[in-house]
């Protein structure tokens, strides 16, 4: 089974995050991009309302998906997974040399509130970012659901904003994720 073709609601979204790489096979990749820094190499997926980005470090690789309950998923590998709910924040050592860092909230809007942060949001990923509407779930004439990913490539870091909106709620799950990459510098006795 693809995953990200399931209809989501923002209830039944949940986070993983993998010491390994995961088979693209496994996914419907709505689009990707690659990132090359001298340090770190990674990938960023959009899989439906939903995303994945890995991150390799030498032979270290990290993989942050968001997914839907349901989708049958590998454990191998997983270091922690849990469902959105609220605000949440969690920071993890992958490995020497590479640690991730995520913050999360969920957030519910009045109507008006987030069309005005929909449209926001749909011009700024004009300029920058990967941007995908999913107009075959928007329901009775409501705006179509999104998932945008912008991210910022520096040197050691990787940082990535997520924004996936669930019209038909009126809810966006935010997330934050910052990859650190640590050179390792040889000891002196």
């Amino acid at each position: 089974m693809e995953l990200g073709k399931t209809q989501n609601r923002i209830e039944a979204m949940n986070f993983r995050l993998y010491r390994r790489a995961l088979h693209p096979e496994l996914f419907h990749i709505h689009q990707r991009h690659q990132v090359r820094r001298r340090l770190y190499q990674a990938e960023i997926w959009i899989t439906g309302l939903s995303h994945l980005i890995t991150v390799h470090v030498k032979k270290v690789f990290c993989t942050e998906l968001t997914y839907a309950e349901g989708e049958s998923l590998p454990d191998n590998g997983l270091i922690t997974s849990f469902r959105f709910r609220g605000e949440r924040d969690h920071e993890e050592v992958v490995e020497d040399g590479l640690t991730h860092i995520l913050s999360s909230q969920v957030e519910r809007m009045s109507p008006h509130v987030f069309e005005a942060f929909y449209q926001e949001i749909s011009r700024q990923a004009k300029r920058r970012g990967l941007f995908m509407q999913f107009e075959d779930q928007a329901v009775d004439g409501s705006l179509p659901p999104f998932t945008y990913v912008d991210y910022e490539a520096r040197d050691r870091e990787l940082h990535v904003h997520t924004f996936l909106a669930f019209a038909e709620e009126c809810s966006l799950l935010k997330l934050q994720s910052i990859f650190e990459v640590q050179s390792r510098r040889p000891r002196f006795n």
